[in-house]
């Protein structure tokens, strides 16, 4: 697979920035006097795991111009991602999304409870974003959630699709329906308008089924998006909770007329989840752009995201050395040293 050359970004983001707030180890939120902040955004979590890696990110989005937009700032340079392109928010109803996120242990699941109501990225107009934009990444990536929290950011966002795919970049498109966002229906005649421009597709199988009423077994659902709009590469991760602290995951993906997957990592110690499905589209990401090959795109997709379980916050951390490490144990069928010396 080939990308535009010479361009000063590999992938741009476009979503919004979010602060989560999480009760220390498994409080629950009715409980617990003390929060733990931590930067969230889907699309963050995807160009800075990717700029973890060692590709080049920069993510689009609109912060309050206050104290809790700088932090968001200094948690997005962090991630190794350029803050070229933050918009900030004067205006006297700037605001922060927030959620809160409690994390189950069995037989309590994990819930989350969302505080993002009219925050400032949803008034992002296409006139703020700088012309030149679109000539500087390889793949221009965002997710159902942007096309969802408000019809303004929806415009800005598939105008910027169009105008990146006519620039002759990738566009990239993770299909996360949120059911508290949007209702299926809406949800179902907004993406299918989108799906004619994307050459990545990630969505999962229980998404294909329900929202967006797809038939048929699995490998034909994924094939169909491919003859249907042109997508270049679908990708569905296939997870099993074991239990709220043990997963089992792999993924599938179809491309150029050939299926790829590789055994599951099993028994996955699940310290924090949030994030782990966008650490394998970084992974996956990262793999194509610097490899060119698919199998090699899904070992590190599915290394990213099974590592990105161990840890908490939204954000992914590791470096591509650790990834190889991993993915060398993971293929292993010998004695293995317990620690990495």
């Amino acid at each position: 697979m080939t990308f535009k050359e010479n361009t000063e970004f590999d992938i741009i983001g476009l979503g919004e920035v979010m602060m989560r707030l999480s009760p220390p180890d498994k409080e629950k939120i009715s409980q617990s006097e003390i929060f733990e902040k931590n930067a969230a955004g889907s699309e963050l979590n995807v160009v800075s795991g990717a700029a973890m890696l060692g590709v080049r990110s920069a993510l689009v989005t609109r912060l309050p111009s206050n104290k809790l937009g700088h932090f968001m700032r200094n948690k997005i340079r962090y991630g190794n991602v350029s803050d070229d392109y933050i918009v900030y928010d004067d205006s006297p109803k700037k605001r922060l999304g927030i959620y809160y996120y409690e994390s189950g242990a069995y037989p309590r699941k994990s819930s989350v409870i969302y505080d993002r109501a009219e925050s400032s990225v949803c008034s992002l107009s296409i006139d703020e974003i700088p012309s030149d934009i679109y000539d500087k990444a390889k793949i221009f990536h965002i997710s159902s959630i942007t096309l969802a929290i408000s019809k303004t950011l929806r415009e800005t966002a598939l105008e910027m699709i169009k105008r990146f795919k006519a620039a002759g970049a990738m566009i990239s498109f993770d299909v996360n329906y949120r059911a508290a966002l949007w209702s299926e229906d809406e949800a179902r005649e907004v993406i299918e308008k989108v799906f004619p421009y994307v050459d990545l597709l990630f969505v999962s199988e229980e998404t294909s089924r329900r929202m967006l009423r797809r038939t048929g077994t699995l490998e034909e659902i994924m094939q169909g998006y491919a003859e249907r709009y042109g997508c270049r590469l679908v990708a569905t991760t296939q997870r099993h909770a074991v239990t709220p602290n043990r997963h089992n995951f792999t993924s599938k993906i179809y491309c150029d007329g050939a299926f790829y997957e590789e055994e599951p990592y099993n028994g996955i110690e699940v310290i924090d989840r949030i994030g782990s499905g966008d650490a394998y589209l970084a992974g996956v990401m990262y793999g194509l752009i610097t490899h060119g090959d698919v199998r090699r795109a899904l070992e590190i997709g599915n290394a990213l995201s099974a590592v990105k379980c161990t840890v908490s916050g939204d954000m992914s951390a590791s470096s591509i050395d650790e990834i190889e490490s991993v993915i060398k144990s993971h293929k292993s069928t010998g004695v293995q040293d317990e620690m990495v010396r």
